[in-house]
């Protein structure tokens, strides 16, 4: 039987914690200084855990923690500079975590439909940031995840990961044409398919890792995407009013919340989880719920690690 919860579409984050104890827990969340990063760190301090914005903006980061920790009375919320495009600085963040145990991961963080970029090595950026950052991230920090005993990482894949699986021949789309959209949906399948990759490797640790997929939820994120473009789609109405199907980012944040804190989750890996509830199977041409077959595949899940692996030894 698929894992449920009481939650549902419209829970916030807030409402996963409620009457949840997390003291003594540590969490890091990259994107944690704005959107459903935020509304993460925000219910997990709530919840007493010591929470780390892993974060690219420091400003903005410094502006988040200092508003975390007055709404939350938990002084336990820190802030460290991460780029997810700069693999050196990836691991100069992990290895300034140290030794010390890390409970929660939350792989949050990403770029969506952006134009072609590529980072120094001639990396894809989507993919790049989405998953190799996330990738490298999570690598370093293995050995303080499985000092915790119980660790979750929590990495946020998408619905969008339907629009297109991996292209090995052509991850960074150096001999087919950009496409914005093939582009983060191979990013977002990528994101799925660590997360089974690492329950495959690393269950056994004691770390239970589980892939999200937020909902529609109108951030920062979107930046990206041209106004004409999300009326098209239906995002947004000609009065420019955002679609109420639409998740705020307090609702958005409470799948990720619900992944990392639920006793019912407790080493149940390898799950795509929406609306806190186990996702299922999608039927074909289904573009709104449950999840393609190609992200529960665990042969491709260890190719990936594998390509991603020899990928980040170049740097």
């Amino acid at each position: 039987m698929p894992i449920t919860s009481p939650f549902h579409a419209r829970s916030t984050a807030l409402d996963v914690v409620s009457g949840l104890d997390l003291s003594g827990r540590s969490a890091i969340v990259t994107g944690g200084g704005a959107g459903i990063g935020l509304e993460t760190a925000r219910a997990l301090a709530s919840a007493g855990a010591r929470v780390t914005l892993a974060v690219r903006n420091p400003e903005q980061g410094r502006a988040s923690a200092e508003r975390l920790r007055a709404e939350t009375g938990n002084a336990a919320v820190d802030v460290g500079v991460l780029d997810l495009a700069d693999i050196p600085g990836v691991r100069r963040f992990a290895a300034s975590w140290g030794d010390r145990p890390l409970h929660l991961l939350v792989n949050n963080a990403g770029v969506m439909a952006c134009p072609l970029a590529r980072t120094p090595q001639g990396w894809e950026s989507q993919f790049a940031t989405n998953h190799l950052g996330h990738f490298a991230l999570t690598t370093a920090l293995l050995p303080a995840l499985k000092a915790a005993g119980n660790a979750r990482v929590v990495t946020l894949s998408s619905m969008g990961h339907k629009l297109a699986g991996l292209d090995f021949d052509d991850l960074h789309f150096e001999r087919r044409e950009y496409n914005k959209w093939k582009a983060y949906g191979q990013a977002k399948s990528a994101n799925a398919l660590m997360s089974l990759g690492l329950h495959e490797r690393h269950a056994a640790d004691g770390i239970t890792s589980l892939a999200v997929h937020p909902g529609g939820v109108d951030t920062d994120l979107h930046r990206h995407v041209p106004d004409d473009e999300k009326r098209a789609m239906g995002w947004v109405g000609d009065d420019g009013r955002i679609s109420s199907r639409f998740k705020t980012p307090a609702q958005g944040a409470a799948t990720s919340v619900w992944a990392a804190t639920a006793p019912a989750l407790e080493g149940q890996g390898g799950l795509y989880l929406e609306d806190c509830q186990q996702g299922l199977p999608a039927e074909p041409g289904n573009r709104t719920s449950g999840h393609a077959p190609h992200i529960m595949d665990k042969a491709v899940a260890e190719r990936l690690w594998r390509v991603s692996e020899v990928l980040l030894a170049s740097v």
